[in-house]
């Protein structure tokens, strides 16, 4: 894997990596790696309700109605 090296990190800029990585309750090196990986890679990688959604878009649901099924569950029983 590769790896890389950051000189010259200005020390309130090391502290604040520290605290964040701190709050996260991770390493520095894992926090560093995080928000690299946040910059980076693509964040307009779709999310499973945005496509749910996006079936339905632009469809007539004003008839559709869901009911909840109010039938009492029996207790499992582990006997």
């Amino acid at each position: 894997m590769p790896q890389i090296i950051v000189r010259q990190l200005p020390d309130e800029v090391h502290r604040a990596l520290k605290a964040r990585a701190s709050e996260h309750g991770r390493s520095t090196e894992a926090e560093a790696r995080d928000i690299i990986a946040h910059a980076v890679l693509p964040s307009t990688r779709p999310k499973a309700g945005d496509l749910l959604c996006g079936i339905w878009k632009g469809a007539d649901v004003s008839c559709v109605t869901f009911e909840r099924d109010k039938t009492p569950h029996k207790p499992m029983s582990f006997e």
